[in-house]
């Protein structure tokens, strides 16, 4: 993948500005909240929530031959804004430990709440497995 961002730019920390995705085989993963396959919750805190949204991600993505390296996109829909920016560091530490190192395009927002009673957070990404 190209990274895009303008000369006169700094660099984006944790994330790019923009890319230029190969050809290939897009890969849509529905928004995440942090129970598992059985939808079961095993953390009430953002951390620990994000972790298991970050491994069912993975979980899915493996299922269309996809890894994390090929996201290209994920947005992040957080309930409490307050406890992201407490919690970055741990949540950077589970992200690496997960994902790895990430260059893709990122968007985190505040919303009003989630359809599953219990949630912090949900997290949805693109993907693109490059052609052979």
């Amino acid at each position: 993948m190209k990274k895009l961002r303008p000369p006169d730019w700094m660099e984006a920390k944790g994330y790019s500005h923009g890319l230029v995705a190969p050809r290939g085989q897009l890969v849509f993963v529905a928004g995440q909240v942090g129970w598992d396959g059985q939808r079961k919750f095993h953390a009430d805190d953002l951390v620990g929530q994000a972790a298991q949204a970050l491994k069912n991600i993975v979980a899915i993505l493996a299922e269309a031959g996809a890894r994390p390296e090929h996201i290209v996109r994920m947005t992040w829909y957080l309930g409490d804004k307050d406890e992201y920016d407490v919690s970055q560091k741990e949540l950077g530490r589970v992200f690496r430990e997960i994902i790895g190192t990430y260059d893709a395009v990122m968007t985190a927002v505040q919303v009003g709440g989630f359809v599953e009673e219990g949630a912090k957070v949900e997290i949805e990404v693109t993907a693109v497995i490059p052609d052979a």
